[in-house]
């Protein structure tokens, strides 16, 4: 879709998202240091403040935004799994899988084990920094940025407002969207977003069509999100599970009981079931930066 195309279609934008929202999206593959993610900064308090803009979906997209699943946890031979959930792209998981096998067992132990590694989700958008105090060469220049539950349920419900005296609005609009005031707090250890908020609805960069252009341009693909050659397969992750968790694997992982999903809004939960690592509560939100680093220690 063109720049004018994409303009031109603007109006029917809301309903498209809405409907894209009950999907599943994709997984990525980039290194822990890419240099076209863009991270919040905190003080030593653990408090930041920023403003950004969701852009729209780049040429080609959708929508603005993939989301995908991850599993990060330790076992008991002291090495960690870190992996992309092939069920962010319709795929059978043997992670999932044996999560069912544990929930379904009837110990309350296993059920713990189970919620220890549970699914992590991950929403990524292209987002236009609009004001970073903390690190303020980031003004003005288009990132990717991974956020969690909590920011997008903030997205739907400008899109979807719940009272009459709300107009809805589709913040990754140019014409129409609204900046996103990110406010960080720490709250009993960890990072929290209650407070963050979309401005009224504005005009992004004075609705001027060259500089809206430039930024349609600069807009990075999510294609690699969702594409299904960056996923290890079913055999190579379940023979890394079984390695981690230091057992042999007697019978293949597929099983009968009845499918479980447990889902966890980490980094970006306010209160986890599980409480993360010391390391995990630092400067760096990213749970992938921190499990990355740890796997290569």
């Amino acid at each position: 879709m063109s720049f004018q195309n994409m303009k031109a279609a603007r109006d029917t934008t809301i309903g498209k998202l809405l409907a894209a929202a009950e999907t599943a999206g994709g997984g990525e593959k980039k290194s822990y240091k890419d240099e076209r993610e863009w991270k919040p900064t905190v003080d030593k308090a653990g408090n930041g403040y920023a403003v950004i803009r969701f852009l729209p979906a780049a040429e080609g997209q959708d929508v603005p935004w993939v989301r995908y699943w991850d599993h990060g946890f330790k076992g008991p031979t002291g090495r960690w799994y870190i992996e992309k959930s092939l069920t962010s792209i319709g795929k059978d998981d043997p992670v999932s899988e044996m999560n069912s096998q544990l929930w379904n067992s009837g110990r309350e132990e296993d059920k713990q084990v189970a919620r220890d590694r549970k699914r992590r989700l991950h929403y990524v958008s292209n987002i236009y920094v609009v004001s970073d105090p903390s690190a303020p060469e980031n003004e003005g220049k288009v990132f990717l940025y991974q956020y969690g539950k909590k920011i997008f349920d903030k997205i739907m419900d400008v899109m979807q407002p719940q009272f009459q005296d709300e107009t809805p609005v589709n913040p990754f609009d140019f014409w129409g969207g609204a900046d996103f005031k990110l406010k960080i707090r720490q709250v009993e250890g960890y990072r929290n977003y209650d407070k963050s908020e979309f401005a009224d609805s504005s005009e992004f960069l004075g609705a001027e069509d060259a500089k809206l252009e430039a930024v349609y341009g600069a807009l990075h693909n999510l294609g690699e999100y969702i594409d299904p050659e960056q996923y290890k397969s079913y055999g190579d992750l379940k023979k890394k599970l079984f390695e981690v968790i230091g057992e042999t694997e007697v019978s293949n992982t597929h099983t009968t009981a009845e499918s479980v999903v447990l889902d966890e809004d980490v980094p970006y939960t306010d209160t986890p079931s599980t409480p993360a690592p010391a390391a995990a509560k630092s400067e760096d939100d990213d749970a992938m930066s921190f499990f990355a680093k740890l796997a290569q220690e």
